[in-house]
């Protein structure tokens, strides 16, 4: 009794030595019974020190790692383990890889979907309806690219300085500057002169002011005459003064056609002399000495 017992402990020792060594060699490989991970593939021109087990992130949130990496002549591409079954990420979906922040640290794969929000009855990655041109499904391949890090950007600013120094741009700003300051001194001489100009038109433009203001005056008259015109009393005033004038010049017409008439006669001119000449001799005797004189 006691050897039976023995043997059973014997055996489940053995079986349970064989399943664990059996449970670890497929958690090694990557084999999980019942799990729902699923996997996707990223392709990257610079892994950045992206290495197996590096962690996978989406919205700063750890929902995987890296399974493998394989590194080819044309990129480097990264098998990525997602653990989250119930992920439903909308395409297009971009993966970054790089260190942990700007300053550096171990470097791991985020995953950025640029897509709308999916609708909540959308099937999961694993199921048989997952479409992969609205959502990442198991088994899909993603682009991706290296995250700026501290690196790159001194990078890039190196690149950036050599591209200055190669097209002169600080000698170039230099003399646009200079000539700005041309053209600025080239613009207040102007204003100067334009000063100049102004101070000289100023007779000119009070003149024309004056003058304005007399034409005013004038328009003002020019309307009072015009209103005193429309009046039907002012009018029959002109009628009247019109009709008197017009009477006179027929008086003075008809004295001068008798005055006319009196000395175109001989007769009467006649007479006329000798009365004058009578009354010449006439003061001439009243008045001899100042006659004489």
């Amino acid at each position: 009794m006691r050897r039976s017992v023995r043997d059973a402990i014997v055996g489940f020792t053995v079986i349970g030595g064989i399943v664990g060594f059996a449970a670890t060699a497929m958690w090694m490989r990557g084999i999980r019974l019942g799990s729902t991970h699923w996997t996707v593939t990223a392709r990257f021109n610079d892994a950045a020190g992206l290495a197996a087990r590096s962690p996978v992130t989406y919205r700063g949130i750890l929902i995987g790692s890296v399974r493998s990496i394989k590194v080819t002549p044309e990129a480097v591409v990264a098998e990525l383990e997602i653990d989250n079954g119930d992920l439903r990420l909308a395409q297009p979906v971009v993966a970054t890889v790089g260190a942990g922040s700007l300053l550096g640290g171990d470097a791991q794969v985020s995953l950025i979907s640029r897509g709308s929000p999916l609708p909540n009855d959308a099937p999961l990655p694993r199921a048989a309806g997952c479409q992969p041109s609205r959502q990442l499904c198991n088994g899909g391949s993603i682009a991706g690219r290296e995250a700026p890090s501290l690196s790159t950007v001194t990078e890039s600013l190196q690149e950036l300085l050599a591209q200055v120094q190669k097209e002169r741009v600080i000698p170039n700003a230099a003399a646009s500057l200079e000539q700005i300051d041309a053209t600025a001194k080239e613009f207040e001489a102007l204003t100067v002169q334009l000063q100049t100009e102004l101070a000289k038109a100023a007779p000119v433009i009070r003149n024309l002011e004056a003058a304005t203001a007399n034409a005013v005056t004038a328009t003002a008259h020019v309307n009072n005459i015009a209103s005193s015109l429309d009046n039907p009393q002012t009018l029959n005033e002109l009628k009247q003064t019109a009709a008197n004038a017009s009477q006179l010049t027929a008086k003075i017409d008809a004295v001068g056609g008798d005055v006319a008439k009196l000395t175109g006669d001989p007769e009467f001119m006649k007479a006329v002399r000798n009365l004058t000449i009578g009354l010449g001799e006439l003061f001439g005797e009243i008045y001899p000495a100042q006659t004489e004189k």
